[in-house]
């Protein structure tokens, strides 16, 4: 977690009343289904083959359409999209990633996203890097996985892995959209026993913060 992301938590929640407002609005459930698909996905499979204990969680926002710009209800694609853009241009990043800038940028990551600009404008295509920290490894209509932990440089496995998943989807019946942060967290590195993640109990619950206030703050972007 590092204590620059403690130092984000803390400062965005501020008070009780925002905290209970983003744990309302964002609620997070762990573990993750057994069905769940991440865990039969190629990402999965090729970055933990040792099916390491995972560090596991989704954070879960709905907005009803009324309140969603209109142009991103035609399909999933426009409104995944954009939400994966507001994460990462977003207020809830916004520290984390100056600090990024300011010990990891150079010559050798000049091709990596830095600026908001960048970030609220990429296509996200898989190799995207992001901050030096952060890389699509996988993209589809619906859902946009990143690779977490470390360097994309740095492509071997790894003792801090981890994969995170960006994801909208529409609900017509509901009329609303459906935004997801789905997050597992592992070390790909050698044979791991037992079945607790890598991260302790009281940095999961901030890393679970960190995940309600990304949901929040990139999902201002996709409203009118």
């Amino acid at each position: 977690m590092g204590i620059i992301r403690t130092t984000v938590i803390t400062g965005l929640l501020g008070t009780s009343s925002a905290a209970a407002y983003l744990a309302a609005r964002n609620p997070v459930i762990s573990p993750l289904a057994a069905n769940d698909p991440i865990w039969a996905s190629k990402v999965f499979k090729k970055h933990n083959p040792s099916r390491n204990p995972v560090t596991q969680d989704v954070c879960i926002k709905r907005i009803p359409f009324s309140k969603i710009r209109p142009e991103l209800l035609q399909n999933d694609g426009p409104l995944a999209l954009e939400f994966c853009r507001g994460v990462w241009s977003g207020w809830g990043f916004a520290v984390q990633r100056r600090y990024l800038d300011f010990k990891w940028r150079g010559p050798e990551t000049s091709q990596h996203l830095w600026t908001n600009e960048q970030l609220a404008d990429s296509t996200y295509e898989k190799g995207t890097a992001i901050t030096d920290h952060f890389e699509v490894v996988d993209k589809t209509p619906s859902a946009i996985t990143v690779r977490c932990g470390d360097s994309p440089r740095n492509q071997a496995l790894r003792p801090s892995d981890g994969l995170f998943e960006i994801s909208a989807t529409i609900d017509r019946q509901r009329e609303e959209v459906e935004l997801r942060l789905k997050s597992c967290l592992f070390s790909s590195q050698g044979k791991m026993d037992g079945v607790k993640g890598p991260m302790p109990s009281w940095m999961e619950e901030l890393h679970q913060w960190y995940a309600r206030i990304w949901a929040e703050t990139g999902s201002w972007r996709l409203l009118k």
